[in-house]
């Protein structure tokens, strides 16, 4: 009984710990990223290599976001996450890179000029979109959609001041947004307002126009 007991306790304690790493993720984030102005925040695959074009367009994205008095927010791994940071950092700009401890993939990028690093996904996600003025949104997988989907539910219930959500692709996004008018409008699951939260482009000026047209820099 007196051995139940104590591994009752033991993880007890475990568990307030666990409050208090959490509690200093969120510290680190606040005291870091409340300095950053202007940040745009990017997703996609961390599998793109730097051959392909959508690695390309995110470089050059970061780097005309930063001419334009913008800063970049990854999640500091590899892919579209690195192409981010090194466009952003290449043109002087602040580069965030918040890595998340992962078993596989999930490696810090050599380009982002302030680093975080999180146990948490959700801390991590929370910084995210606390300190976005708008998503950019390459292709990419279950992660990329996690964060779209998020955000794009907060803005719709308003728990957070709307800003723009940006999916860079019309050929990998389409099927996505012909599901969402033809089923989800359809069948009354969301209104046809809702669509207008969402913005598709194919190219990096476009995406410049959308977010300078939101944000005064």
């Amino acid at each position: 009984m007196e051995e139940k007991q104590y591994l009752i306790d033991s993880l007890s304690i475990n568990e307030s710990w666990r409050v208090f790493r959490i509690m200093a993720e969120i510290v680190e984030g606040v005291e870091a990223l409340s300095k950053i102005d202007n940040a745009v925040t990017f997703f996609g695959s961390a599998r793109v290599k730097p051959d392909d074009i959508y690695y390309q367009k995110t470089e050059f994205l970061a780097r005309l976001l930063v001419q334009n008095g913008f800063n970049v927010i990854t999640g500091g791994g590899p892919g579209i996450m690195e192409a981010a940071n090194k466009g952003a950092s290449e043109a002087g700009g602040k580069s965030v890179g918040m890595n998340i401890k992962l078993p596989y993939e999930q490696r810090p990028n050599a380009y982002s000029n302030i680093h975080l690093e999180y146990k948490y996904f959700f801390v991590r996600k929370v910084m995210f979109v606390k300190y976005a003025v708008a998503y950019v949104i390459m292709p990419g997988g279950f992660g990329t959609m996690d964060e779209f989907f998020e955000a794009l539910t907060l803005i719709q219930t308003k728990k957070i001041k709307p800003f723009p959500l940006i999916l860079m692709g019309r050929e990998y996004w389409q099927g996505l947004i012909d599901w969402l008018k033809n089923k989800m409008i359809t069948e009354g699951k969301i209104d046809p307002a809702d669509m207008e939260l969402i913005q598709v482009v194919d190219e990096p000026e476009e995406a410049v126009k959308l977010i300078k047209k939101y944000v005064l820099v």
